[in-house]
């Protein structure tokens, strides 16, 4: 499958060839089978599916992507992807399928309404680095990617998430882990404060968050002062959002009544 996939090395593959086969793949639920086969497969073996299930993902057949629709219609297959994380030995497998799958609106929707969503914010403190960082990578997509369905979900789940948010920044366990890294934990901090600008910059902030900023300001500001991006092009537009965010925080603290 892989070959006519991605053809050879030698030859390319046939496009009309590997939309036929994608048709069948959902014709025939082949997807299922490649989702609850995958923690009994080798490494070399699951690392091939993980190709084939990105390039599929991708494949239009006619005007649709077939395959992102079938999982559509199949929204359990998500459920076990995201379950599959507490399996380390399939986990950053697993990564790469969601994130293939949260390319789509309507398949980051199903995750962040799903009871399967609160699981990232215990799979963000697992003892495995490189299952938690990317872990973090995907729970960074899935509330930032889509913006018009972030913002309507956050409407209406802001308290419970800035709750399960603000527990993760201060668990024992987070901290400790992401001071004892020094590149990975570079990375860790600007995903959260990528996260952490989505629930700061939302201009309908409950009052009990307005609280929890304005009471904890002088040790955002702190952090947020110490966090950089490092170098490239993309530091000078992090520099200015941390400044917005900074102003944010602290005008909230002037105007709540502690």
């Amino acid at each position: 499958m892989k070959c006519m996939i991605s053809g050879d090395g030698e030859t390319e593959p046939n496009m009309d060839h590997v939309s036929q086969l994608a048709f069948e793949i959902c014709k025939e639920g082949v997807l299922d089978l490649l989702i609850h086969k995958l923690p009994i497969l080798g490494w070399e073996a699951r690392k091939d599916l993980v190709h084939c299930w990105s390039t599929l993902m991708k494949q239009k057949v006619e005007s649709t992507y077939c395959c992102a629709e079938y999982t559509e219609n199949h929204l359990e297959l998500l459920d076990f992807l995201v379950v599959y994380y507490d399996n380390k030995e399939i986990a950053l497998n697993c990564e790469n399928m969601l994130r293939d799958c949260i390319r789509f609106p309507a398949l980051a929707k199903y995750i962040l309404e799903s009871a399967s969503f609160e699981l990232f914010f215990k799979y963000v403190e697992l003892p495995n680095l490189d299952v938690a960082s990317d872990a973090f990578f995907t729970f960074k997509d899935l509330l930032t990617k889509h913006g018009t369905m972030v913002s309507e979900f956050l409407t209406a789940h802001y308290d419970e998430l800035f709750d399960l948010y603000e527990k993760l920044l201060t668990s024992p366990n987070y901290v400790t882990r992401r001071q004892s890294l020094k590149d990975s934990s570079k990375n860790i901090q600007i995903y959260a404060f990528h996260i952490f600008k989505v629930f700061v910059a939302n201009p309908n902030k409950p009052q009990e968050v307005k609280l929890i900023l304005a009471k904890n300001h002088e040790k955002l500001t702190d952090l947020l002062h110490n966090l950089s991006a490092g170098k490239g092009d993309e530091d000078e537009q992090f520099e200015e959002e941390k400044e917005l965010i900074i102003k944010e925080i602290e005008r909230v603290s002037q105007l709540v009544n502690l």
